[in-house]
Parts: C-alpha cells; sequence; structure tokens
C-alpha cells in the first residue's frame, strides 16, 4: 500500500511539471505586441482626453483635434506631429480649448516637432513651403478689449463651443510649450482666411511659452487676440504674412524675439491693432516687448518694420530694426480710434533702438504718422511731434552687422540701454535678441545646421 501511493506521487509530481513547463512555454510565444510607432488622431467630440505622446512616436491629426476642458494632454520630447492635408472643414490642427492644457516640453537635443503629413524632417519640404496644414492653437481664460468679453477663434466653426476664448483670469495657465517647433502651416479654412503658426487666443500669464520655432506659415507666425501671455525666445521665419500680429487688448511680455522675412514673400513683421468690437474698447492694447531683432524683406520690397493702429499702444526697448523699406508708423485720425492718442498718453513708447537699412535712415522716415488727423495742422504737428521723439527716446542709426544668414552680432550691442519694466525680463546690457551665441542653432529647422 505504501508503494502503490509513493508510486501515485511520482506521477502526481510529473503532471504538475510537465504542466508548469508548459505554462511557461505558452508566456514565452505570446509576448504583447510592440507598441506602433504612428498613430492617427481624430476627435469625435471627446478631445484627446487626459494622455500622453510619447518620445520616438509619430501622431497624425485628422481633422481639428481638441484638448477638452479639463484634460491634459502631455507630449514629450522628440515626439512629432504631422498635420494631414485639407482646407476648410477639413483642415488639421491641434486646439487647446479653454480649461485644457497642453505640456509640451521639449529639450534642445529633442525639440516637439509639428509639421506637415509629406515632411520627412530631411528636407523632403522646402523652407519656403507654406500652407500644408493648419496650426497649434491655444485658448484661455483671460481678459479681451472686445464686446462681450469672448470671442470664437477665427477659423473654427461657430457652432463648435470649444472654439471658444476669452474671460477674467489674465493669470490662466494653459500648460507649457518649450522647445517646439511648429513648421509648414496655414492652410486655408475658407475665403483666403489661413491658419496662423501659433494662436494665442485669450492666454493668460500662468502659461510657459519659450524656445519656439513658427517657420512658413501661410498666415502670421504668432497671433495674439487679447490676454497677458509672455513668451520668451521666439523665432518667426518665413511666413507669408506677419511675423507678430496682436489683437482685442494683448497686454502681454515678449523677450528675445526674432522675426527674418523671405525675401519673396511677407507683409509687415508687425501688424498691431487695438480692439476690433469697439476699437476703443479696454483694457488697451499694451504689451512691453524686449531684446527683439527683425530682419526685413529688404529695401525694394516696400513692406513696413511695425504698424500701429485701431488705438493700439505697446512698447518696444532694446531692439535692433534692419533691412527695411519702411520704418515704423502710427495711425493718427480725427476720431478715438488712433494710435496717435497711445503715444501722446504714454502707453506707445519705442525707446533705445538701432535701426540699420531702414528707410531712408532719418527720423522722418523711420518715425512716420500715417493718417489724416483733426486737420492738416493736427497731422503736421503729430509728423512732427513722433520725427523729434526719435533722438528724445535714445534710437540711433548704427550698423549691428547682422543678416538674415547670421543675426547674431559680431560684438555684443551694449550701452545705452533702456529699463525693464518687470521683474519677468532677463535685465542684459545688449539690444537685439541675441548676445554673442544663436539660441536657435541645432533644434529648429532655419539654424539645425548653424
Amino acid at each position: 500500500m505504501k508503494k502503490l501511493n509513493l508510486a501515485l506521487m511520482a506521477v502526481l509530481l510529473s503532471a504538475l511539471v510537465l504542466n508548469f513547463s508548459s505554462c511557461n512555454k505558452d508566456d514565452d510565444d505570446q509576448q504583447p505586441d510592440p507598441e506602433p510607432d504612428e498613430y492617427t488622431i481624430n476627435d469625435d467630440g471627446n478631445g484627446t482626453g487626459t494622455t500622453t505622446w510619447k518620445t520616438g512616436k509619430t501622431y497624425h491629426l485628422d481633422g481639428f483635434v481638441f484638448v477638452n476642458n479639463g484634460q491634459v494632454l502631455t507630449i514629450e520630447p522628440g515626439c512629432v506631429i504631422k498635420g494631414l492635408p485639407g482646407q476648410g472643414e477639413n483642415a488639421s490642427a491641434l486646439i487647446i480649448a479653454r480649461g485644457g492644457k497642453i505640456m509640451a516640453e521639449g529639450t534642445k537635443e529633442e525639440p516637439i516637432v509639428f509639421t506637415a503629413e509629406g515632411d520627412d524632417l530631411n528636407g523632403s519640404v522646402g523652407l519656403s513651403d507654406r500652407g500644408l496644414w493648419g496650426g497649434l492653437i491655444i485658448l484661455g481664460n483671460a481678459k479681451l478689449n472686445s464686446s462681450p468679453g469672448e470671442s470664437q477663434i477665427e477659423g473654427i466653426p461657430t457652432n463648435e463651443p470649444r472654439g471658444r476664448y476669452g474671460g477674467s483670469d489674465d493669470n490662466d495657465n494653459s500648460g507649457i510649450i518649450k522647445y517646439v517647433s511648429i513648421r509648414h502651416g496655414g492652410t486655408d479654412i475658407g475665403d483666403g482666411n489661413e491658419i496662423n503658426g501659433l494662436t494665442l487666443g485669450a492666454v493668460g500669464s500662468g502659461t510657459v511659452i519659450d524656445y519656439v520655432e513658427i517657420l512658413a506659415n501661410k498666415d502670421d507666425g504668432v497671433e495674439f487676440f487679447g490676454g497677458k501671455p509672455q513668451l520668451k525666445h521666439i523665432l518667426a521665419v518665413y511666413c507669408a504674412d506677419d511675423s507678430f500680429d496682436y489683437d482685442e487688448g494683448f497686454r502681454g511680455y515678449g523677450q528675445f524675439w526674432c522675426a527674418i522675412q523671405d525675401p519673396n514673400e511677407g507683409d509687415r513683421i508687425g501688424e498691431h491693432d487695438g480692439g476690433t468690437n469697439p476699437e476703443t474698447g479696454t483694457p488697451f492694447a499694451e504689451p512691453h516687448i524686449c531684446n527683439v531683432t527683425y530682419i526685413g524683406r529688404g529695401v525694394d520690397a516696400g513692406k513696413r518694420i511695425i504698424t500701429f493702429r485701431d488705438n493700439a499702444g505697446g512698447h518696444y526697448t532694446n531692439s535692433i530694426f534692419v533691412n527695411q523699406s519702411k520704418g515704423i508708423d502710427i495711425e493718427n485720425l480725427a476720431d478715438d480710434q488712433d494710435s496717435y492718442k497711445q503715444f501722446q498718453n504714454g502707453l506707445l513708447t519705442i525707446e533705445n533702438n538701432i535701426f540699420w537699412g531702414v528707410a531712408d535712415g532719418t527720423a522722418e522716415g523711420l518715425f512716420n504718422v500715417s493718417g489724416s488727423g483733426a486737420n492738416e495742422a493736427d497731422s503736421l504737428a503729430a509728423v512732427q511731434a513722433f520725427a523729434a521723439y526719435f533722438d528724445e527716446a535714445g534710437n540711433v542709426v548704427s550698423d549691428p552687422g547682422i543678416s538674415a544668414d547670421n543675426p547674431v552680432p559680431p560684438t555684443p550691442v551694449t550701452g545705452n540701454m533702456g529699463e525693464y519694466s518687470d521683474t519677468w525680463f532677463d535685465v542684459v546690457n545688449y539690444k537685439g535678441a541675441f548676445e554673442s551665441e544663436n539660441w536657435a542653432a541645432g533644434w529648429t529647422e532655419f539654424f539645425k545646421n548653424k
């Protein structure tokens, strides 16, 4: 009996070992499938959800893709996002709705790239190829000066509530955009209306935007609709319309902006409007912008460095402007809807800047007043006052030694510095966007080999 029990136990133990081995073999044969390298993202109204787009992966935007209120989209360094081609309702774009957040924090070694579907990132798309997809749109809860205090962003159908922007929180936080390159956007969304490379609608000061390239957009590089966003290290290059455009009471801060125009395309480098409905609405547009380098299309293109109009104010300090047919002009009208009144009230200043190869090099050519004014005498007085202000405000005509190929001066342009208005600004002792090194080198497409 004892021998029988021992034999039975041996048989059971043998079966157990065989079964264990069989299970191990099945586990080896059934390893989980690897994650795909590419994903197509579309939106059925639920947005992206709170999710992460991962390093080494490519995400294809199929139509308008939203990050909805309460959702957080995290994009890891080195991630590539490609917009499918299409126009009108078939355009592709990424839209961060009010209350949503984008956490797109690339690095200099691994920037995050937004580009067109056909871009292999190895030269398949030219530096001047534009309008191949939409762009990046961020919408927030900061203040506007338009009535009734919120608007529908251009390009998004009016029946899409996620396209609304505006509110009462100037400190609103829409996330982080850092070391991000946005390329070849600006598809036509109807009636000749194109999407900007980076659109900021009522974005608040809690949002971090630093080290961003906008390359070859068919419309503007960056367009601000009100709000109080704060941006450093922005490169807007080869955009077909304006490099930097603002409206609806934009009151943010900017430092280390560089704009380089295509010799064959581009309108103003800065188109600065105060308001739309009404143009006299408050709060007034009064951004503070320091240490920019704006490089124009050339003296024969007939374009301007900056236009202030529609009651816009603003402050430019410690900056460099070169290679453009016309300088800075402000609008002077008989009514209240002009920018000359902002200049008179100290809400529009152009101080301690350098000009070279712009207009005829005279104060009258560089600082121009447009519009009829209240009457002929008023118009003449405005022209004379704005021209006299050129020297009074510490502006000079001097060659900084820069070009579109190399916007870094051979030696830092120092001395005669204007004061910085807020602790947010880096206090530096040089004019323009660059001291002695090109912070855009390596990670941007335009300067990737420099």
